[in-house]
């Protein structure tokens, strides 16, 4: 029984580190942006992010260049995401105006990783619920893959007997984006709005 114990509590850490394998303890004394980072990533901030091409919700090709011209903070979902996606997405929106009263104008993306259903219409209409600001974008399954692996997420279509209801497992942080700069930090589930805007905030000011 202490093995079977044994065992189960090994592929407990093994599945939490494969969740966070580019998470790290330490910091890069020449980290411009110490003093707001609260997390480290493996490879540096600059391992993260990158260019893409997605589809927004005009129907408009876009790239990284295009959608970054402020602050950003961008979060990979899909619309038929019964609670998570809605939950992170409102914060996120809530942190935007939180920024706002602070006087950082910031904008929320959210990236679509179910292209099968998420036309440019159905982001549109997604990112508008949320908030006035947000960018919603979507794109080919190759675009969305390739967007998704520049910032190290993770999803997977569950298998379905129907082809139009089906869940898809996905990463759920949240990642701030400055224009010029890239991808400085992320945020996880347990980040609060108030906790999200006053850290990009600091991040701001350091840029």
């Amino acid at each position: 029984m202490i093995k079977v114990y044994a065992a189960a509590a090994a592929a407990a850490v093994a599945a939490l580190l494969a969740g966070t394998w580019w998470m790290t303890l330490g910091r890069s004394s020449d980290d411009a942006f110490s003093a707001c980072r609260n997390s480290a990533i493996a490879g540096g901030a600059g391992s993260i992010g990158g260019p893409f091409t997605l589809v927004d919700g005009t129907g408009q090709t876009v790239t990284d260049a295009d959608v970054f011209t402020k602050p950003s903070l961008v979060y990979f979902g899909y619309t038929f995401c019964p609670d998570v996606c809605p939950l992170d997405n409102v914060r996120n929106a809530e942190a935007i105006d939180l920024l706002d009263g602070m006087g950082y104008d910031a904008q929320p993306v959210f990236i679509s990783i179910d292209p099968e259903r998420d036309t440019p219409e159905v982001v549109e209409e997604f990112a508008g619920y949320m908030h006035e600001k947000m960018i919603g974008l979507t794109g080919s399954l190759d675009q969305v893959t390739a967007a998704s692996k520049a910032y190290r997420t993770y999803f997977r279509k569950q298998d379905s007997d129907d082809p139009d209801y089906y869940l898809v497992d996905h990463s759920t942080f949240t990642y701030l984006v400055l224009p010029g700069t890239g991808f400085v930090e992320f945020f996880k589930r347990g980040d609060t709005a108030p906790d999200i805007a006053r850290r990009t905030a600091c991040f701001v000011e350091a840029s």
